[in-house]
């Protein structure tokens, strides 16, 4: 039987506080509460939540990036909570991460090819490739041309970096891929365009999707599923189009209900006409 890509029991994390006094123990505040859930190979999940919500730290402690405080991870059946840095090495091969702020995370210092051939070299990886094809390469499939790869992060908008981010994540060929609030810093219309790379780029590469997002619009028209979580606990999960149409939860119902929509809005409209006396 073949295990699932991404399966969380029970995990807990915990960050200590600063104490307040000598003699009394350091506060502890508790990010995760026991979550625990599967990810089956090739899906596409959405983590939905407020901010502090703890679904960014659970995305971290599966990349292996931070250590959880209890539970379990494990990536293709390997457990990745109590592996040490050398033998986490496979992972970056198997799993890889965008980021929300792509400027943040490519060096100002690099040209763009650098960049998305580091993780070639860092796993070894540029021994066995044509980098510079290989670059050329990742950076069409993601709508920019080749000559981009000389040129320095700066020198392009946030959603062309962030379409270099993913390319830089696609180097080393991951099965699975974990993106983080990766469109929540761009324009409207640039993040539908940053949406379609993805969804595109998952579907043709047959990758395992986990996206993190606070925005319930943007999961549902890239997820097959969604896990919505709260104050560090997991409080519903299902099909995309299940939890959206017929929520469960009374945080759930909250999240629904504050997603903007045409008729709502028009709705609203009518509703303060009507009540200022002014015809419909």
């Amino acid at each position: 039987m073949t295990p699932p890509a991404i399966a969380v029991r029970e995990l807990t994390r915990d960050y200590p506080r600063p104490r307040r006094r000598l003699l009394e123990p350091a506060p502890v505040v508790r990010a995760l509460r026991g979550v625990s859930l599967e990810v089956a190979p090739g899906e596409k999940l959405g983590i939905v939540g407020e901010s502090g919500s703890g679904k960014s730290t659970l995305l971290r402690i599966v990349a292996g990036l931070d250590r959880a405080t209890g539970g379990t991870v494990a990536v293709d059946g390997r457990d990745v909570t109590r592996a040490s840095d050398r033998e986490l090495a496979w992972l970056r091969h198997r799993l890889q991460v965008v980021f929300q702020d792509p400027m943040s995370s490519l060096d100002p210092r690099h040209r763009v090819g650098t960049i998305v051939a580091e993780p070639l070299h860092a796993l070894g990886l540029g021994r066995t490739l044509d980098v510079d094809a290989r670059v050329a390469e990742l950076l069409s499939s993601v709508g920019l041309t080749p000559d981009a790869a000389r040129r320095y992060p700066h020198q392009f908008s946030g959603g062309q970096r962030q379409r270099i981010a993913i390319a830089r994540a696609l180097a080393p060929s991951p099965g699975i891929l974990l993106a983080d609030e990766p469109v929540s810093a761009l324009d409207v219309s640039v993040r539908a365009q940053v949406l379609g790379v993805i969804d595109d780029l998952v579907r043709e590469l047959a990758l395992t999707l986990v996206f993190v997002s606070h925005d319930l619009t943007v999961v549902r028209h890239v997820c097959d599923r969604v896990a919505v979580m709260h104050e560090g606990q997991l409080v519903e999960s299902g099909p995309t189009a299940q939890v959206y149409d017929d929520p469960q939860h009374a945080y759930t119902r909250r999240l629904v209900a504050a997603v903007p929509s045409v008729r709502r809005a028009l709705a609203g409209v009518t509703a303060a006409d009507l009540a200022a006396g002014r015809p419909d």
